[in-house]
């Protein structure tokens, strides 16, 4: 992380370097604040340490020039530092006030985490500029990460073919929108798209749904003709079934239940799953063959959880959406939610993402709310802090009881997630009073 450090005092500077750089940051030191106004938009900083009373522009003069929407944190240290100008100085928009002799850990800790909050809010309002410019293709595939980037591009080139294409994905992923969106993007745009959940087709009746009957009923093939049909849940089909689907991709005929009668088809098939299909055939449960033919072109669609920053744009997206239709500003993200939507883990995937946008929209329309409370997680940030230690101590607190619950208790890997060491975990539960058994109860 990089820092600036503003200080007339040249021993306290070279005293400041040395400490930063043996905690790996990247330092800047300047004895002159205007200076190091000036190279602040050069530097990017993430944090800068200033002191208070130096000549010329004092430490309150710079906070004072300091773009307040954008500039980085400030931390003020000074050796005549009272009560009234710490106070002072919190409402002018400091990040934190300490006082001199300050403890150097004290002081580390303080920088690490401004700088990881500035951090977290500059990657918010980053993803935000590139939504708002966002159209077509890219808005509907949200996502800046290279396997989002990739899967458009396999949209596009896949659309235009007629080709049988089989997506494989948790619940929750949009194998339908990938669906309506390779029906949308190809020449059958203008033509009917039929979406059928295989798992809600009573296994006697699968025939005559899929392929009609002699008295008028038409099936999804003939409902579907000249257009695509997407067979969502695949799997569930039983093995005759699959046979019979089987011809009807080989040949392209159907024939109607109870009649001999063969008809032609023109229907582009898009098949769905939320289990790979190649255990399925392992098992036993699903024909290799029909899989084979199936798959002319496979689309694997990532969990939520490892597109990384691609949580933020699609949750500004979707509390976007749902601000619109309630004619409201869509709520501001804070950097507590912001580290809640990178750390939560989204066994919903998407669809889970898209309800708690809705559910932080509805609470923002009623003056309050948080990601935390949307996902129905304890929300500790209604209460601020009055101390830094008890700040530290909070965050701490929420941050080791989220990893408890996700790692099911295994401490190992709670430690390891942290990174930090077992014994340092447990001393840290047991000075934060945190209960396990009742996290795992909960």
């Amino acid at each position: 992380m990089k820092i600036i450090v503003v200080d007339d005092d040249h021993e306290m500077r070279q005293s400041l370097e040395h400490l930063l750089g043996r905690a790996d940051w990247d330092v800047h030191a300047f004895g002159d604040a205007r200076v190091a106004l000036a190279k602040i938009a050069d530097l990017e900083p993430d944090v800068i340490l200033s002191d208070v009373r130096m000549p010329g522009m004092s430490g309150l003069d710079l906070l004072a020039a300091l773009d307040k929407d954008g500039a980085p944190p400030l931390v003020l240290i000074s050796a005549h530092g009272d009560i009234s100008m710490a106070v002072q100085a919190m409402r002018d928009g400091a990040y934190s006030f300490l006082e001199k002799p300050f403890d150097p850990r004290q002081l580390l800790r303080v920088l690490r985490h401004a700088a990881e909050t500035y951090r977290l809010l500059s990657t918010t309002k980053r993803l935000r500029a590139q939504l708002s410019a966002l159209s077509g293709i890219d808005r509907v595939l949200l996502g800046a990460s290279h396997t989002m980037a990739a899967l458009r591009d396999d949209v596009f080139e896949i659309a235009e073919t007629d080709h049988t294409v089989l997506i494989q994905g948790e619940t929750g992923t949009g194998k339908e929108l990938i669906a309506r969106a390779l029906h949308s993007m190809g020449h059958r745009r203008d033509q009917a798209y039929i979406s059928v959940n295989c798992a809600n087709i009573p296994v006697k009746t699968v025939e005559k749904q899929m392929f009609g009957t002699v008295d008028g009923l038409l099936g999804f093939f003939r409902k579907a003709e000249g257009g695509t049909l997407f067979l969502d849940e695949i799997a569930a089909f039983s093995l005759e079934a699959q046979a019979k689907l089987l011809r009807v991709l080989e040949t392209g005929e159907i024939t109607p239940s109870e009649s001999d009668e063969v008809i032609k088809t023109d229907v582009r098939v898009i098949a769905a799953s939320n289990e790979p299909l190649e255990a399925k055939v392992k098992e036993g449960s699903f024909r290799s063959d029909f899989l084979y033919r199936l798959n002319t072109f496979q689309i694997d669609l990532p969990a939520l959880k490892t597109r990384g920053e691609d949580v933020i744009m699609i949750f500004q997206h979707f509390a976007a959406q749902v601000a619109e239709t309630y004619e409201i500003e869509p709520p501001e993200l804070t950097a507590s939610d912001t580290a809640m939507l990178l750390s939560y883990e989204w066994p919903g995937n998407v669809r889970e993402l898209r309800h708690v946008a809705e559910r932080r929209v509805l609470a923002a329309r009623r003056g309050g709310g948080s990601v935390a409370a949307a996902l129905r997680i304890e929300d500790t940030d209604h209460e601020i802090p009055e101390t830094l230690r008890e700040a530290i101590a909070t965050f701490e607190r929420t941050l080791i009881c989220k990893s408890i619950k996700t790692h099911g208790g295994k401490m190992d890997a709670v430690a390891e997630a942290l990174g930090i060491g077992r014994r340092t975990l447990n001393d840290k539960i047991v000075k934060l009073g945190i209960e396990k058994d009742a996290l795992l109860i909960n």
